[in-house]
């Protein structure tokens, strides 16, 4: 019984750090209007690149800094968030 119950310790301790962002990076939350936002992790470097900011800006317009996802939301399309983070690599 002791086993099984560090085993499901451990699962939980994974998921715990699974959902966790590495240090050097950033949660994003994308997805448009009602959408299902995915949650997608990226280097803060992206934060001095000018397409990024375009997005950033758009963010700004639709929330200002109130964003109700609790992280940083970007509200366009998962393929346009592709496409602009694709063009920084």
């Amino acid at each position: 019984m002791a086993s099984l119950r560090s085993f499901l310790g451990a699962k939980q301790i994974k998921r715990r750090e699974s959902a966790s962002t590495p240090r050097g990076f950033m949660a994003v939350y994308v997805g448009e209007n009602d959408q299902k936002k995915k949650r997608y992790v990226v280097p803060v470097s992206y934060l001095n690149q000018p397409l990024f900011q375009e997005l950033l800006s758009k963010s700004e317009e639709e929330f200002g800094f109130d964003h109700p996802m609790g992280g940083l939301t970007i509200p366009c399309h998962e393929s346009l968030f592709f496409t602009v983070t694709s063009q920084i690599r």
